[in-house]
């Protein structure tokens, strides 16, 4: 039995991830994602009452699912279409999150995979904790089924989950399932009483078998004809009506009590423990075929749980979202995409930037200190690998090709982990990255080999820029290295098949930041008198 929510043949396995993850994590600031995703919030007259706590599966899920891109358009039109569904039913999504979870931590509490790796507890335990699993499951896959069954679908995903339910968990098939779990509830219930009728019950077994007698009445040639459980009268040990009922039993033929010798009471056990233990070996298959079924049902519905609860974040703050669309590697269009992260930590609606780079291999991002370039270069690396996750992203509209290999390389500030100067940090980290990047892979470069003097730096990025983009790599890049800017765009002036385009941070006269980008050559000034009039004239 499969889920594939995420996958539309497959289940979900941890494949590829992006080279050095940690570092787009790190500097695309994806864990801020993973938090807020992780947060339900509950509403009170159209208000929010309160923010949960974060669940840590949940980020973790989305962490993991994430951090493994999607290849091809179908598969991210696939997930689009279950998260989407998820978004749509959210009580539905939230419930078969919460059953799956009930499901794998209390299998877990019961000994799940300790049991078979260490044989721990006695067989009658494990025979024990075996039938409480096939009950949680059976009540478990009703429920989920259930709940599938009230709703209607647009995704493959969910559709083909409800169909498969419905098939691999039919009524006939649960009914069996039930009857056998009533047949043997003696086994776990024996000694749990219960209230009927004003009078205490016990459920004890009536197993019935087929046998031949052997010298010293050994039983032989046994065969199982029936087995079930029944609620009889409890009778206090020594009271009354347990010596009337001992005494009672006593004068039908050929019947004697096991209780009054422990051999033959040890033996009864025995043949309890054999007799369900047989009965057991025959759900066996049906315990195999959905043991994996609950652990990629709690994964794959918390992803687009973390979806749900997202969104009503960016609702907080008056965000809008938009599914992306595939197109050529060499394209890439969006209208009032946002850096919504740092909108999240701020609690702020952040400025949305419009751009069209059609068959454009290169971008360079100039301007003013503190215009807005990293975040605006953030934005695109964040909503790139939400793309290939199949979430959502925070524009109006945005259409890039898929890149399986997305790269950052951002400068970093000095730490006490550095073992050496910061240049010699960051060629390393280039070193490793050129050791993994190929033909469609996309890099981002923010503020590279800025920690040396900006001649030296120029030539580095010019260098490192020149032969990634001759090897196929699409490159966007956020520098102050001015002359490394001027020098590319005095050789592709006028050559639209170059394939590189500029932006600026956007300046007002009077030294105003827009935080918006707009097009134009590298200029041949950062700014940088605007920030020091700004701190000086503060004092």
């Amino acid at each position: 039995m499969k889920v594939c929510l995420l996958y539309e043949n497959r289940e979900w396995v941890k494949g590829e991830t992006y080279y050095d993850s940690a570092s787009i994590v790190q500097d695309l600031g994806l864990n801020t994602m993973f938090a807020v995703a992780s947060q339900e919030i509950t509403y009170e007259n159209g208000a929010v009452k309160q923010v949960e706590k974060p669940d840590q599966f949940l980020a973790e899920t989305m962490r993991s699912v994430m951090m493994v891109p999607l290849t091809t358009e179908e598969e991210i039109r696939y997930r689009q279409e279950s998260v989407e569904d998820g978004l749509q039913h959210e009580e539905m999504t939230r419930e078969l999150y919460r059953i799956s979870s009930d499901v794998v931590l209390r299998w877990n509490d019961l000994g799940r995979g300790y049991r078979e790796k260490m044989k721990l507890g006695s067989p009658i335990m494990r025979l024990t904790a075996d039938i409480r699993v096939l009950h949680m499951f059976c009540e478990a896959l009703t429920e989920i089924r259930s709940l599938l069954r009230k709703e209607e679908f647009i995704s493959r995903g969910f559709k083909a989950l409800r169909e498969e339910l419905d098939v691999a968990f039919s009524e006939e098939r649960e009914a069996s399932v039930r009857k056998i779990l009533d047949d043997i509830s003696f086994y776990v219930h024996g000694l749990e009483h219960k209230e009927d009728e004003n009078h205490d019950t016990v459920v004890k077994p009536r197993i019935v078998f087929e046998c031949g007698l052997e010298d010293g009445l050994k039983f032989s040639s046994m065969k199982l004809l029936d087995i079930s459980s029944q609620n009889v009268r409890f009778f206090r040990r020594g009271s009354t009506r347990d010596k009337l009922q001992k005494f009672l039993n006593g004068r039908i033929p050929d019947s004697f009590s096991v209780t009054e010798d422990e051999r033959i009471l040890e033996q009864t056990h025995q043949l309890e423990f054999e007799s369900v233990s047989y009965v057991m070996r025959l759900t066996k298959n049906f315990t195999r075929e959905f043991q994996t079924f609950f652990d990629q049902l709690r994964l794959q519905s918390a992803f687009c749980l973390a979806a749900v609860q997202l969104r009503h974040q960016l609702n907080r703050l008056g965000m809008t979202w938009c599914y992306p669309q595939v197109c050529d590697r060499r394209d890439l269009e969006f209208e009032e995409l946002r850096e919504f992260i740092m909108g999240l930590q701020q609690r702020v609606n952040v400025i949305g930037n419009t751009c069209s780079l059609l068959q454009k291999d290169l971008l360079i991002v100039t301007g003013a200190n503190q215009g807005g370039k990293s975040t605006f270069l953030r934005s695109i690396g964040i909503a790139q690998v939400m793309m290939q996750s199949g979430l959502p992203v925070v524009a109006k509209s945005y259409r890039s090709g898929i890149f399986p290999r997305i790269f950052v390389h951002f400068t970093r500030r000095e730490d006490s982990e550095m073992n050496s100067g910061r240049l010699d940090e960051e060629l390393r980290r280039m070193n490793g990255i050129i050791e993994q990047i190929g033909d469609g892979s996309l890099i981002l470069l923010n503020e590279s080999f800025a920690t040396t003097t900006e001649k030296e730096g120029s030539v580095i990025a010019y260098d490192i820029t020149k032969a990634l983009k001759e090897a196929g790599v699409r490159i966007l890049t956020v520098t102050h290295l001015l002359s490394f800017a001027r020098r590319v765009h005095e050789e592709t002036a006028g050559h639209p098949e170059a394939g590189v385009e500029f932006l600026s941070a956007e300046r007002k006269p009077d030294g105003t930041r827009t935080y918006h980008m707009i097009y134009g050559q590298p200029e041949l000034t950062s700014f940088g008198l605007d920030l020091y009039d700004s701190i000086v004239g503060g004092y």
